[in-house]
């Protein structure tokens, strides 16, 4: 019998529900007992990961320090259990298919009939136990996308299905999320959904331990007794699900229902007073800011603002740090394109140009930037936001006119961004950028050395194009500073300017690696300074014209 105990999270009713939250809130209580949690997330997708899919559809690619393109949930598991993800973090239908081909045409079979049962079930459970061995989890939460009813899903639930009898009934633990709607003038709540939802899960043959029910309004006791005659669930383990100001309120809700402690009871694992003391002051300063500043968050993606979710939850963390409260002012970079760019971000005390392939609102993002570097707006540019930081500089300080990205302008006659010599001979698209953490090397004293208080640090990154180095010169003689590069000086990793209050871009992705409880530094420090500009200038007008130059 295992050791490791397993906790298997599905979803029913509807999509996007809330199970990673759940799951990863779980996880916090978890952690805060002193337990060591493992996270795992199952997409049901063909995609082998989720780096070639549309931010439209499927909200951000979230990357792990190993370099590996996952679901954004890896983002809350991280926030939430204050853990690094790997790429076993997360598995798809696409490779668990693909391991499985693999081994057939290696022979590992024998000759047999390759099927769903027992062949693709058998990976998935070994994919399970391969996260407990690997991170030597007390605990491993599996979190499986998608809905109960969907055919895509039912190889996931078979395995979990399985899971119990070969792990042992005393060492899995299944927790269902559902939703409690509620109809008409008076919200009358309604159960039968719910109810639907643990049938149909129970066909598989999974039978819930736990159900967390998503609703707006508290569930009075004779709702949760009749969900509890009906589901076959105790009435204690029906644990509602409030919305709440905070996500990072959740897990202290789950604390206060009781759900830790009957958690650790049906693994048979003793329960010990929680240590959550760090958490509340984080979700008080949250709730309770003393400032507040307004932040532009200019991007492409900005229809579905899960495309940056991590941005999002990392101002959340850095207000939080600054005791502020951070209003983000979301930005299609197309509207910057055409008309009035100080009309339409004058009254913002910061500016955060965002990530985003492609030609697409391009211009945008440099006037956004030019209105930034003219008028001391605090700036912070991230990814394809440095790159595009360093073309407008080129542009109207340099005087490089017609100045580009390769990626947008192969005729440009100045290339100052550029595909790395690397990738030049790679066709696939499916996760061959350079991903994941790596070094970078900072200047004594600049703005990033004070921000990050260290002189080596390592981010993790996700592009193809970088700063073409023939350049590096004549921008430095115009006032730009490298601050960061990689150890062999070869790749540039951060740009500022010296002579602004606080203009910084980095290539690499800082948001992800910010916690509730250790937010990021370039973050807490735009923060900072976005909050100094509103003290000084309460939405003052612009301070030049948009059309004037200098640095």
């Amino acid at each position: 019998m295992s050791s490791t105990k397993y906790i298997f999270v599905t979803g029913g009713v509807v999509s996007s529900i809330g199970k990673g939250i759940a799951a990863a809130s779980l996880g916090r209580l978890l952690r805060s007992r002193g337990y060591t949690v493992a996270p795992l997330k199952m997409d049901p997708y063909i995609n082998v990961d989720a780096g070639t899919m549309n931010p439209y559809q499927h909200g951000e690619v979230f990357v792990t320090e190993d370099g590996a393109e996952t679901d954004l949930d890896l983002g809350h598991y991280e926030r939430f259990l204050d853990v690094n993800c790997t790429r076993n973090s997360n598995v798809t239908t696409g490779r668990i298919y693909k391991s499985v081909i693999d081994k057939e045409r290696r022979g590992d079979y024998l000759g047999a009939t390759v099927q769903v049962i027992p062949h693709i079930t058998d990976e998935i459970k070994e994919h399970i136990r391969r996260v407990g061995r690997e991170q030597n989890a007390d605990i491993v939460i599996v979190e499986v996308g998608g809905t109960v009813g969907d055919i895509e899903s039912l190889p996931f639930l078979e395995a979990i299905r399985q899971f119990r009898k070969d792990a042992g009934a005393e060492n899995v633990m299944y927790v269902h999320v559902t939703l409690i709607p509620t109809v008409g003038r008076w919200d009358e709540i309604k159960t039968k959904p719910t109810q639907h939802s643990v049938i149909k899960l129970r066909e598989i043959g999974i039978a819930p331990d736990v159900l967390i029910c998503r609703t707006r309004v508290p569930l009075p006791d004779e709702v949760r007794s009749k969900i509890s005659l009906f589901t076959d669930v105790a009435q204690n383990a029906v644990v509602e699900s409030l919305d709440v100001e905070t996500i990072y309120e959740i897990p202290l809700l789950f604390e206060r229902a009781g759900l830790a402690g009957l958690t650790l009871r049906r693994l048979g694992l003793p329960d010990t007073p929680p240590d959550l003391s760090e958490w509340e002051r984080v979700v008080q300063r949250i709730k309770h800011p003393s400032a507040r500043c307004r932040i532009a968050l200019v991007g492409k993606y900005i229809e579905n603002r899960d495309s940056y979710l991590s941005i999002a939850e990392s101002f959340q963390h850095a207000g939080a740090a600054n005791d502020a409260a951070v209003e983000i002012e979301w930005i299609d970079s197309s509207e910057l394109e055409q008309g009035d760019v100080a009309a339409r971000l004058r009254h913002v005390d910061g500016i955060l140009v965002a990530h985003g392939f492609g030609a697409r609102g391009v211009e945008g993002k440099l006037n956004a930037i030019r209105y930034a570097r003219e008028n001391g707006v605090p700036f912070y540019g991230i990814c394809y936001g440095m790159q595009m930081a360093v073309i407008e500089f080129a542009r109207n300080v340099v005087g490089l006119e017609g100045a580009h990205t390769e990626e947008v302008d192969h005729n440009t006659p100045y290339p100052v961004i550029h595909l790395l010599p690397e990738q030049r001979a790679i066709g696939d698209k499916g996760g061959t950028m350079r991903l994941g953490a790596y070094p970078c090397r900072l200047t004594p004293n600049s703005l990033a050395a004070r921000l990050y208080g260290d002189t080596v640090i390592y981010e993790r990154h996700r592009h193809r194009y970088e700063v073409n180095n023939e350049y590096r010169a004549l921008l430095e003689r115009h006032g730009m500073v490298f601050s960061g590069v990689s150890p062999d000086n070869r790749l540039v990793e951060m740009i500022e300017l010296p002579e602004h209050p606080f203009f910084i871009a980095g290539q690499f992705h800082p948001e992800f690696k910010s916690r509730p409880n250790r937010p990021h530094p370039v973050f807490v420090g735009l923060v900072r300074a976005a909050l100094e500009r509103r003290h000084r200038h309460p939405y003052t007008p612009a301070l030049v014209e948009h059309g004037s130059a200098g640095s």
